[in-house]
């Protein structure tokens, strides 16, 4: 995998240009990349790792991102045989925008991918934006989803209890007040955000995206991470924003599904020090969903959760065997 380095064109599309590789997976093979058409006549970008027969694990990546695989996802995938499956959500990387769609047309889209990969039964986790994608699965698969978990992710913002902003960082603040002046401001945040951390390379990128890190976080982005985290970056908004802005329209409504509706074993997972999204988030969803396991971490920020993936694919892995 190599970083990559962008800037925004005329055309508000993201111009890269490969950096030197930041790291080799030498000893694994390549993802499989394969485009999926939905019933609808969309394109999904699909990426695939793992035993190609083997129990299958989809990935719902977070906002704003694509479809990628980290190290120690990969490494625990082989160490368990399974079929790691991810997607770019339409509007990012490779996949066709979809202007309104809402958390719960994840399902759909997730359903089609299965359908076109000949595979029945699935589990399924999400990180950050991911998770409530992750849910949605969940909820609206129940016959398919074995087991969900969501990684850092947040609420829905129309719960009573909840206090969605609070102990969020500056950069989500506004991030949000732009949304909510509607979508041309939107865009233009996103894409000044983005040109921002784009310029940076990966020794620098945890400054860049200060404004959304704790300290734990920022001092763990460095070195391999911060290179995953700027190549799906960059990748996810080559074609530009318009991912990012539906994903967060779609955080704003309503969901479109009951949480309350999942019978599947869940793992919520979350970290104390996470300014992403705050650890009032997973306590609010180890409150409201069915027996779930997992917990709040000390000690643990938005971004290194990822390197607990291992124990997540065991925990998955257990539920579909």
């Amino acid at each position: 995998m190599a970083a990559t380095r962008a800037v925004w064109g005329a055309s508000g599309t993201l111009r890269t240009r490969a950096l030197a590789p930041a790291l080799a997976f030498a000893a694994m093979d390549a993802p499989r990349r394969r485009d999926v058409t939905t019933p609808d006549g969309r394109t999904l970008a699909v990426l695939e790792y793992g035993a190609a027969d083997g129990p299958v694990v989809v990935s719902h990546h977070g906002t704003p991102g694509s479809g990628a695989f980290f190290r120690t996802a990969m490494e625990g995938a082989d160490a368990r045989g399974l079929r790691l499956v991810a997607y770019d959500r339409p509007g990012y990387g490779g996949s066709t925008p979809r202007t309104g769609r809402s958390v719960a047309d994840a399902a759909a889209d997730v359903a089609a991918i299965l359908d076109a990969l000949g595979v029945e039964r699935f589990a399924t986790y999400g990180a950050s934006g991911g998770g409530p994608h992750a849910l949605a699965c969940a909820a609206l698969l129940p016959d398919r989803c074995a087991a969900v978990a969501t990684l850092a992710g947040v609420g829905p913002t129309d719960a009573p209890d909840l206090d969605w902003l609070a102990g969020m960082g500056e950069g989500n603040h506004a991030e949000v007040a732009a949304a909510r002046e509607g979508r041309e401001r939107l865009v233009e945040y996103c894409r000044a955000d983005a040109a921002g951390i784009a310029s940076a390379g990966p020794e620098e990128l945890a400054e860049a995206l200060r404004p959304h890190l704790s300290a734990v976080d920022a001092g763990a982005l460095t070195g391999e991470l911060a290179a995953h985290v700027l190549g799906a970056f960059t990748r996810a908004l080559e074609p530009g924003v318009e991912g990012w802005v539906d994903d967060d329209y779609a955080f704003l409504a309503p969901w479109g599904f009951d949480l309350a509706s999942i019978r599947a074993p869940v793992l919520v997972w979350q970290g104390e020090e996470d300014l992403m999204v705050p650890p009032s988030h997973g306590r609010w969803l180890l409150a409201h969903l069915e027996g779930p396991e997992g917990g709040v971490f000390p000690g643990e920020g938005h971004l290194t959760l990822v390197h607990r993936s291992g124990d997540l694919l065991a925990w998955l892995g257990d539920r579909l065997a």
